[in-house]
């Protein structure tokens, strides 16, 4: 059994959590490795554009965007991710607060970034398509090489 607290008995103990970002979901924003994050537990009911830490199925923390709120869940999305999921707010163990990139300090109250937020959000089904644009020409440039699809 480890003795290693996790992220939220961390929460509970400390009120607030630092660590480095891992992944790329949240991709532009945070690069994996570099950047740091502070997340603080929540108070009171979260909104859309905020960035939740919460718990997975499976196991595991995201730290992902809310582009929606329905009754007690939340949909939410990685700012590099293509797939909503609906998190039940129980699972939401705490919101960013703040992050350092490139040795700066920026919290979510900035005008920069609930600029960000927003139109990253908004030109989300340009990035969709753009996606789909790119996938579609790998399998055509896999196909040209005679690689199976």
């Amino acid at each position: 059994m480890s003795t290693t607290p996790n992220f939220e008995e961390l929460l509970q103990r400390d009120g607030f959590l630092v660590y480095k970002t891992r992944g790329v979901s949240m991709r532009p924003l945070f690069r994996e490795n570099r950047d740091l994050v502070t997340i603080r537990p929540v108070e009171g009911k979260l909104e859309k554009y905020d960035v939740p830490l919460y718990r997975r199925k499976g196991g595991g923390y995201l730290l992902h965007r809310i582009i929606g709120v329905q009754g007690d869940n939340y949909i939410i999305r990685g700012d590099n991710t293509f797939v909503k999921e609906v998190v039940s707010t129980d699972k939401v163990v705490g919101v960013l607060t703040e992050f350092k990139r490139k040795q700066k300090m920026h919290t979510v109250d900035e005008t920069g970034y609930r600029v960000y937020a927003r139109v990253w959000n908004f030109i989300y089904p340009v990035r969709f398509v753009l996606h789909k644009i790119r996938r579609f020409g790998g399998k055509i440039k896999r196909a040209l090489k005679g690689e199976t699809i």
